[in-house]
């Protein structure tokens, strides 16, 4: 089974690992601020700084699949 799960990571392309590797580490760096004890003010900006980043590029990875999936789309016709 984690061969499985590895050849479909690999089989994903670079741009889209990146992607989701930098999504996973903001998330856990907002989940691991939101933990921490810092001031409320630092903390509530911190996390949301974050929060925004990870957001962000998981709205530009949704706009990069979706312009493929209709450059494959406008190509097949």
């Amino acid at each position: 089974m984690s061969t499985d799960l590895a050849q479909s990571v690999k089989s994903v392309d670079v741009q889209t690992r990146v992607q989701y590797g930098m999504m996973v580490i903001f998330g856990a760096l907002c989940l691991i601020a939101a933990a921490a004890p810092l001031e409320l003010l630092l903390k509530v900006t911190v996390v949301s700084t974050l929060f925004g980043l990870t957001a962000g590029l998981w709205i530009a990875h949704l706009v990069g699949v979706i312009q493929r999936a209709a450059n494959r789309n406008r190509g097949a016709a």
